[in-house]
């Protein structure tokens, strides 16, 4: 455990750390973030104390039951970290943890990345007010970058903190998420704190979401009702939906960013992919969707800083499903090759990475 941890903090849909005094923050960005993530944690009490409660709502009784459920079978079946993450609850009376501010250049969607010390090189800057976050973003605007913010329902602390009192809670953010959700939330949050690759997002989100669909899917097999699974199910089919159209498009930006032409070409040309992107997305919700309008934000305001960042969550997702089955579906063993891999040099992290898919083949 490094020294003077709680010194600096960065915030991520999948991480939060915490650094040194000093790095390219600035003093009052570390200030917000420790006063922030120590009124969150202030807040959190044990589950038991919940339950036990006459003042807590029956619905939310039943949520902190499941939940705990969900963080027993993370444990037993998952192999994820036994600690005392997500056994206490907060109500922090707001409808996000944090408000992520993520930027890219108007021709790429390569993201802007902020370093901090202990952890790293990230492509995000989190806060826990969110007018400051809106106040950097106008800052990045100003300069040109195309940005997003978005409220982040969940972070994790990477199990670098002692003592339950700093452990990961519970919160109202997403304790009330359909079933599926809610064990896909836990379990991609406490993959976190199994391997942390530094300066590499990437790899680090691609990780956890490998696990939290591993996961989530074992979950719904074995754990759930009927009802939760068709649930589940509608729902996975429209974000398959969503991540193979952005995919497309993300590809033809890129190739476009990287192609022959001025500036002024790309521009024009990105912006008639951005309006088929659009059009896409409303042929879906007609004819696939039923009029679902859950990612009508999302497009609505789509730019490459949006685009860059699902890349993140998402780019070497197969990569990992496929050392998954290369480690015989071992969760212990798959967990220790993906440690392995996360403290080599970046080349050689990737390379390794790259060939699982071909080890199975082998």
């Amino acid at each position: 455990m490094r020294k003077k941890l709680l010194a600096g903090v960065v915030v991520g849909l999948g991480g939060l750390a915490f650094g040194l005094l000093g790095g390219c923050a600035g003093m009052g960005y570390y200030a917000q973030s420790v006063s922030g993530h120590l009124d969150l944690v202030s807040r959190a009490k044990p589950v038991p104390d919940w339950l036990a409660s006459p003042d807590t709502p029956q619905a939310l009784k039943e949520r902190l039951r499941l939940s705990q459920r969900m963080r027993d079978f993370a444990v037993i079946t998952l192999r994820l970290p036994d600690n005392a993450s997500y056994r206490r609850y907060a109500d922090l009376q707001r409808p996000a943890a944090v408000w992520n501010v993520v930027a890219a250049p108007p021709l790429s969607l390569r993201l802007q990345t902020w370093c901090f010390p202990v952890m790293g090189c990230v492509g995000y800057r989190g806060y826990f007010h969110q007018d400051e976050a809106e106040a950097y973003a106008a800052q990045l605007r100003a300069q040109g970058q195309e940005v997003l913010v978005y409220g982040v329902p969940a972070y994790s602390t990477l199990g670098r903190l002692p003592g339950a009192w700093f452990s990961d809670p519970l919160l109202n953010t997403f304790i009330r998420y359909p079933e599926g959700e809610l064990a896909r939330m836990i379990f991609h949050e406490l993959t976190h704190q199994v391997a942390y690759a530094d300066h590499d997002t990437v790899f680090n989100e691609s990780f956890a979401t490998a696990v939290e669909r591993l996961g989530s899917a074992l979950w719904l097999q074995q754990e759930s009702t009927p009802a939760a699974v068709q649930a589940y199910a509608e729902f996975n089919a429209r974000r398959e939906d969503f991540r193979a159209l952005t995919g497309r498009y993300r590809e033809r930006l890129e190739a476009v960013y990287a192609g022959p032409g001025s500036d002024d070409d790309k521009r024009a040309a990105k912006a008639e992919l951005m309006t088929q992107m659009r059009a896409e997305h409303q042929r879906l919700k007609r004819d696939s969707w039923a009029g679902y309008t859950g990612y009508d934000a999302w497009f609505e305001r789509a730019n490459n800083a949006s685009l860059g960042v699902l890349s993140a969550y998402n780019e070497l997702v197969p990569q990992f499903e496929q050392l998954f089955e290369q480690q015989g579906r071992d969760f212990e063993r798959f967990y220790a090759e993906v440690q392995r891999l996360s403290v080599l040099p970046y080349a050689e992290r990737r390379a390794g990475l790259q060939a699982a898919p071909q080890l199975i083949q082998d």
